[in-house]
């Protein structure tokens, strides 16, 4: 990866990378999650894994400091924090992962995860035991293995929220302050294991544009729209990202 990502490439997937960061960040800014599951496997489509990861992480990142003030102020400080030190394990062990294993074999990876993800979101599935602290841990280490490696650690942290007896403003809260928490691990993570390098940096200003407007009408649309609807729509959304970024539509992608 380097200035070469640039350099050279046709305007397109350019302007789509902008599309799918614009409706993956609507998606996030609305319910807290799913950006990652449409925008990794569809920019993995033509970017690769290695490089849509870190992108997402950092236009994430930086973007969501605007939704901090209100979520540190409604979240439940201390259960975020718990499941923090789990990612805190997790992440390192995804990153390894995203670095070592075959593109093409972790694009088929990311798109099976991806359904399996929105299997367990649909399925209505929740954990409804008494939050704990082991079990917090456990699930964000497992939020944090699939952070570290395709920044899609939602919707494990959803299903484990959900349960409780939480309302939908301090789930959401939870849900934001803990993933700037690991996107800050990620980041030192990434950057240790050599995944930013000036390509990527470039592509995120490229990325970032799209990413906050779909943020900034996201969060304000979780004011006016109905929960449920939108929701629905966040679903089909990754549908349609895990199908569409199957390596087996490269020859009509790329």
């Amino acid at each position: 990866m380097n200035d070469t990502l640039i350099a050279g490439q046709p305007i397109w997937p350019l302007v789509y990378l902008g599309a799918i960061a614009f409706i993956a960040a609507l998606a996030r800014g609305f319910s807290g999650f799913g950006g990652a599951l449409i925008f990794v496997p569809l920019a993995s489509a033509v970017f690769g894994p290695q490089v849509a990861a870190p992108i997402l992480m950092l236009v994430d990142g930086v973007l969501q400091l605007s939704l901090m003030k209100n979520a540190w102020q409604l979240a439940r400080r201390g259960e975020a924090g718990i499941m923090a030190l789990g990612a805190l394990a997790g992440i390192p062990l995804g990153v390894l992962a995203l670095k070592h294993l075959d593109p093409v074999v972790l694009r088929w990876g990311i798109s099976g995860l991806t359904v399996a993800m929105l299997a367990l979101l649909v399925s209505g599935w929740r954990y409804h035991g008494a939050p704990k602290p082991p079990i917090t841990i456990g699930v964000g280490f497992v939020s944090g293995l699939l952070s570290g490696a395709i920044q899609a650690g939602g919707p494990p942290v959803v299903a484990y929220w959900l349960g409780g007896g939480n309302t939908a403003a301090t789930m959401r809260a939870n849900i934001i302050l803990f993933f700037f928490c690991t996107s800050l691990a990620s980041g030192i993570t990434y950057l240790v294991a050599g995944l930013l390098d000036s390509g990527v940096l470039l592509l995120t200003l490229v990325a970032a544009p799209g990413y906050a407007l779909g943020l900034y009408f996201g969060t304000r649309m979780f004011n006016l729209a109905s929960e449920r609807s939108f929701r629905r729509a966040c679903y089909l959304l990754i549908a349609a990202a895990a199908l569409v970024s199957l390596p087996a539509l490269d020859s009509v992608l790329r």
